[in-house]
Parts: structure tokens; C-alpha cells; sequence
């Protein structure tokens, strides 16, 4: 990932109308990432049944696209730094525009899953190149103002997918979900290409090469893993093909590790792992969000097939979702300099934790505002409390010359939870299912699994997370305000 402190700015802090229209563009193509790992949830029943994709497939749909898009940051972003910014950046926008296109006309589920890791690849090129602009072109004031809009695209892409979903699905068709990337696609590609300055190119030795071996091994990994939770249900989880493809996956990711301390120049320096609070801090994002976009993916069956909602009216049943994030995310911007990292990462969990043990008990015919409303909430406001409170705790003990290796780790993680996240759930669910062919059967199951996974991260953040309290000037950050980046304070 590239690092921002690496970094030498070159345009000064006064404001032109042309950063700030940079920062629009880059913002927009970022939104289109973000939008896309959950605008598709909504109109999974349609797409089932307009391409007959088998009910344990449609999980594919999602985490196709997350896990391209996750395995491949790291090399996405050494890819900006060693082959420049700008370019990385442009191509990585073309890929993820075509591919929206080639989704959108999908005429078969392997099409629409092959098109969806295709923009998984294009996200992990777009993502990294516009991040390190946003980086180089802004000081000053200006930084934390781009770098707040840019977390804000984060939050925004994410709660308006599910709500755009529903709207694209049920005024339009499914295929829309994916078409309307295409015109702003191309219109951010024209307006980019005359846009970012030409100056914005890597000074990195070419001699550098990029790590092709570590990508390839962790991305087919992780996919030889997600096929094997995917198939475990049918095939039984003890038969010889799970447990060879299992053993399979392990080989893969335990040969990345090899490659990583074998390279050059790798993906993820060994020396990651000793950062104890950002692995710890990562693996808590990576349950945390794995559960969330879950959540979302399972609800959005279960509110079609079992509630007989529509596909607008479950777009809007998510945004309490989208709410309660948003105000957990203000709370937690103030109470962190006064209680600390850990207290409210453990309490946010903890809210996730009760939050799926209430869907897990949902009778089978669950009412919205009874049964569903309430869990949502409580959802919502303890991802809004965790994820902050778990970033500050995985920066606490990374040094400055760090930190874009740190964010790309951590980032990293934040996708390839989601997408293993997708695949556990939906093997839980379909297993629970017992063969009735939906996956909503085995709704309770999976959120069971959940529950069980939120607690016991929950208890591992008590009594593993540091106690981080940022300084006024970092909580002043979080809204966008000056900052010198003063370091947090912590203490055990």
C-alpha cells in the first residue's frame, strides 16, 4: 500500500477549483467501489432468478467481488508507487467500468461472477492510485479536509448501496444495479484523464518489482477456501472433497507467507506481524465487518422470501443500518480521548453480539418492526462504536514510516472479511437449511454462528486491546478539522 509519509506534496495549501474538483472525481470513483460490495444484496432474489443461480451460489455474486478486490489491494497499491499513481489509477477505473458493463449484461451466473472478480481487480487498482493523489496533492488544512471527505465517501458508499439497490431493482431491473457504474464511469474517466496532473508519477527504482507470486498465492488461497465453505454444505463438511480442498487453501496462504519472507520487496513485510495491536486490531475488523456485510446479505433473502418485501422496501429497511452507524461513529469520536479505544471497541462488539443473538432467536416469521428493527440498531450502532475504536487501537504502536503498510494491512483485512464473512454465513445458513433449498432455512443457524464469533472477539478485545486515547487534535481529525496528527496516548 503506498505510504502517505513517504510522500513530498507539491501544490501549496491554498484551495484552487481544480484540487477541489480533483478531490470530486476521485471521491465519485471511490463511491462507485464502495457502493458496489453492497448495492448488489438487495437484488440477489432477482438475479437467483432471472441467470437460476442455485441459492448457495448466490453468495459468489458478493464475494467475488470482495475478495479480488481485497487480495489484490496490497498489490494495487505497490503498483501505484512503482508504476505511477495517475496510470494505476486510470486503468484501474477503465477495468472496474468495463466489467460493470459486462455484469450488467450477464447472460449466465459464471458471466456475472467472472464479471464481478473483474471489477474486484479494477476496485483494487482504483482504490490505492486514488487514495495516494488524494495524498500528494493536499497539505495543510487541506489534507485532513480530503482525507475526512474521503472516509465519509467510505461510510456513505457503503449505507447507500442497499437503498440504491432497491430503488435500481424495482423501478428499473437487477441488470441496473451494475449498468449505472458505466455512464459515471466513463464520464469520471474522461474528466480524470485531463484532471490529475501528469506530474503525479512514481519516483520509485523500477528495478522493484512487484510481487506477482505473493497475489497470486494469497488470492487463490482465499478462493480455494471460499469454494470449500461453499461446497461443504452439500458435500458434508467431513467429506474427503472439503477437507482436500481445505488442506488445499492452508498450503496456499502458508506458501504466500513463505513468498513474503522469501521476497525482495513483499506484499506484507514479515516484520507485520509483530505490530501485536495491529493484528490484533485487523483480525477485529476482519470479524466485525464479515459479520456486518453478512447481515446484510442474509436479511436481504430473508426480508424478500420470508416477509414478501420488495426490493425497494428492503433497501429502506437497511438504512436504520446506515443511521445508527453514522451516530455511533459521532459518538465515538468524543467519548475516545475519554475512555479509551478499548472500552468502546469491547462495548461495540458486544452490541454486535447481542444484536445477531436477537436474529438468531427471530421466530420464523419475524414482524420488521418487533423482531428485526431493534436487532438492525443495535447492529448498526455497535459497528459504528467498533470501527473506529479498532482503527485507533491497530495504528496505536505503528511508526510514522509505517503507517501506509499498516492502513493497507488493516484495509486488506477490512474486504477479505467481508467476503469470507459472505461465504460463512451462507455455508452456516445452507447447511442449516438441511436441503430445502433457501438459504433464509437456516437463518437462525448462521446468525447463531455470528453471535458466537462476535463474543469471542469481544472477550479477546478485553482482555488483549490496549487502551488508546487520542489526543483533542486526532478527535478533531475524525470531522474533517486541523490537526498536527499528535500520536495517541496509550497505556496497557
Amino acid at each position: 500500500m503506498h505510504d502517505p509519509s513517504a510522500t513530498h506534496p507539491h501544490h501549496d495549501e491554498t484551495a484552487t477549483p481544480r484540487s477541489w474538483w480533483l478531490l470530486v472525481l476521485l471521491c465519485a470513483a471511490q463511491f462507485m467501489v464502495v457502493l458496489d460490495i453492497t448495492v448488489v444484496n438487495v437484488a440477489l432474489p432477482s438475479i437467483g432468478a432471472s441467470l437460476h443461480v442455485a441459492p448457495a451460489d448466490l453468495a459468489w455474486v458478493v464475494t467475488a467481488y470482495a475478495l479480488a478486490g481485497g487480495g489484490l489491494l496490497l498489490l494495487g497499491g505497490r503498483a501505484a508507487d512503482l508504476l505511477g499513481r495517475r496510470p494505476v489509477f486510470l486503468a484501474g477505473l477503465t477495468l472496474f467500468t468495463v466489467a460493470s458493463l459486462a455484469s450488467g449484461l450477464a447472460t449466465s451466473p459464471a458471466m456475472l461472477i467472472a464479471a464481478r472478480a473483474a471489477q474486484g481487480v479494477g476496485a483494487a487498482l482504483l482504490t490505492p492510485g486514488a487514495l495516494s493523489i488524494v495524498v500528494t496533492t493536499y497539505t495543510g488544512p487541506q489534507h485532513h479536509t480530503a482525507l475526512a471527505a474521503w472516509g465519509a465517501i467510505g461510510s456513505a458508499g457503503a449505507a447507500a448501496g442497499m437503498l440504491f439497490g432497491g430503488m435500481l431493482t424495482t423501478w428499473l431491473s437487477w441488470e441496473w444495479v451494475f449498468l449505472v457504474n458505466v455512464p459515471i464511469g466513463a464520464a469520471v474517466l474522461v474528466l480524470a484523464w485531463h484532471a490529475i496532473p501528469r506530474a503525479t508519477t512514481s519516483t520509485a527504482p523500477m528495478r522493484r518489482s512487484l510481487d506477482l507470486l505473493g497475489a497470486a498465492t494469497v488470492v487463490a488461497g482465499l478462493v480455494v477456501l471460499v469454494y470449500a465453505l461453499q461446497g461443504a454444505p452439500g458435500h458434508g463438511w467431513g467429506s474427503a472433497r472439503t477437507l482436500v480442498l481445505l488442506g488445499g487453501a492452508a498450503a496456499l496462504l502458508g506458501a504466500f507467507l513463505r513468498v513474503e519472507r522469501a521476497a525482495a520487496h513483499p506484499l506484507l513485510a514479515p516484520s507485520t506481524w509483530r505490530a501485536r495491536s495491529l493484528v490484533r486490531g485487523s483480525g477485529a475488523m476482519f470479524v466485525v465487518t464479515g459479520i456486518l456485510v453478512g447481515a446484510f446479505f442474509l436479511n436481504s433473502l430473508y426480508l424478500q422470501q420470508v416477509l414478501d418485501a420488495s426490493a425497494l422496501e428492503t433497501g429502506l429497511a437497511f438504512l436504520p443500518i446506515a443511521v445508527a452507524i453514522a451516530a455511533a461513529a459521532h459518538v465515538a469520536a468524543h467519548l475516545l480521548p475519554r475512555i479509551g479505544s478499548r472500552t468502546l471497541a469491547v462495548a461495540g462488539m458486544a452490541l454486535i453480539a447481542v444484536a445477531t443473538g436477537l436474529m438468531a432467536a427471530a421466530p420464523d416469521h419475524a414482524s420488521y418492526a418487533a423482531d428485526l428493527l431493534p436487532a438492525f440498531l443495535m447492529l448498526g450502532f455497535g459497528a459504528g462504536l467498533s470501527f473506529p475504536a479498532v482503527s485507533v487501537t491497530a495504528m496505536s504502536d505503528v511508526a510514522p514510516e509505517r503507517a501506509g503498510v499498516a492502513s493497507g494491512f488493516m484495509t486488506t483485512a477490512h474486504e477479505v472479511g467481508a467476503a469470507l464473512g459472505v461465504a460463512v454465513l451462507a455455508a452456516v445458513a445452507a447447511t442449516g437449511a438441511g436441503g430445502v433449498g433457501t438459504l433464509v432455512a437456516g437463518y437462525g443457524d448462521a446468525f447463531l454462528v455470528a453471535a458466537i464469533a462476535a463474543g469471542a472477539v469481544t472477550l479477546a478485545a478485553l482482555a488483549t486491546f490496549p487502551v488508546v486515547r487520542p489526543e483533542a487534535g486526532a478527535r478533531a481529525a475524525m470531522h474533517g478539522d486541523d490537526d498536527p496528527r499528535p500520536a495517541p496516548r496509550r497505556r496497557r
